[in-house]
């Protein structure tokens, strides 16, 4: 039984790192710095964000709010697209955690 155990996890583990070996290959041919107008842009979105969190939202409208989320959530999604970022795969994390339990 344990033999069955081992090698369904080492299926596992070989299935689901071959995808983030691929990903990992993508990433690193991608890595660029970020220019002067995307740092400017970044910094303009982080500022407008900061002025809407210190608002006053108590006074506005229900539809005047809306339009403030609509607006955060925008910024949000183009701040993730300059900014880049570090990302693990759930299967990298379930690698991580198998290794763990073996381990210890």
């Amino acid at each position: 039984m344990k033999k069955f155990i081992y090698s369904l996890a080492l299926i596992f583990m070989l299935g689901v790192s071959a995808n983030t070996v691929l990903a990992a290959d993508k990433s690193e041919k991608n890595k660029t710095e970020m220019t002067v107008e995307q740092q400017a842009q970044l910094k303009r979105i982080t500022e407008r964000v900061e002025e809407i969190r210190s608002m006053d939202k108590s006074d506005l409208s229900r539809a005047e709010k809306k339009e403030l989320r609509k607006e955060l959530r925008e910024l949000k999604k183009q701040s993730k697209a300059l900014g880049g970022g570090v990302y693990l795969s759930v299967g990298a994390i379930i690698i991580i955690i198998l290794l763990l339990i073996l381990i210890l």
